[in-house]
């Protein structure tokens, strides 16, 4: 499985923009593009959050990277950078979830005297998320629920012709049935000449 996830962090917006903590997986890049890639994404989490409104979210793309940043009405901010088709919902229901646990953490007063060094020892859940993130499945529960619909759906879209066993028509088990009253079987075959005359 390819990673998509690059790098999530969380800073105090101002200008400049302050990281409170990072993880970054740098794994996809070779040893050489590393150091320059980490500076690009310090420089990009910094920036998108400094432009992005307080309260808002925003998806901001950059030379094949997407940053999705949510900015609280409180000035703390989180940042998801991946690679273009990781799915918008997942990254911000991820987001939501590291604002609240490291507001649950780190109280506003504490957050001028924060920095990644300071707060990796006692975060470790950033990197934890950041691992689960690469598969979004597993990160998101409800996308999760929503594969698992889509698989029942497939299942369900079976015609009733399919159901029947061994070649029986529907119309001839409808005119043996004794458990349809006449007006029902004749509206049976009312709504099918009806319908049949209507479909294109």
């Amino acid at each position: 499985m390819p990673i998509t996830v690059h790098s999530i962090a969380v800073l105090q917006q101002g200008t400049p923009s302050k990281i409170l903590a990072m993880e970054s997986d740098l794994s996809t890049f070779s040893y050489f593009q590393r150091g320059t890639r980490a500076e690009f994404l310090t420089f990009f989490v910094k920036t998108v959050t400094e432009r992005t409104g307080l309260g808002q979210r925003a998806k901001i793309e950059e030379a094949g990277s997407v940053a999705h940043v949510f900015v609280r009405a409180d000035g703390l901010a989180a940042v998801l950078v991946s690679e273009a088709d990781y799915p918008t919902r997942t990254a911000f229901s991820i987001l939501n979830r590291i604002l609240d646990e490291f507001s649950a953490k780190f109280p506003q007063d504490k957050w001028s005297s924060l920095t990644p060094a300071v707060t990796s020892p006692q975060y470790h859940e950033l990197k934890t998320h950041l691992n689960t993130a690469q598969d979004p499945q597993s990160a998101d529960p409800f996308m999760r629920v929503q594969k698992e619909l889509d698989e029942t759906k497939i299942v369900l879209h079976k015609t009733m012709e399919s159901l029947l066993a061994r070649g029986e028509k529907l119309d001839d088990l409808v005119a043996k049935s004794e458990d349809l009253s006449n007006q029902s079987k004749t509206f049976y075959k009312t709504a099918k000449k009806t319908n049949a005359c209507c479909n294109y």
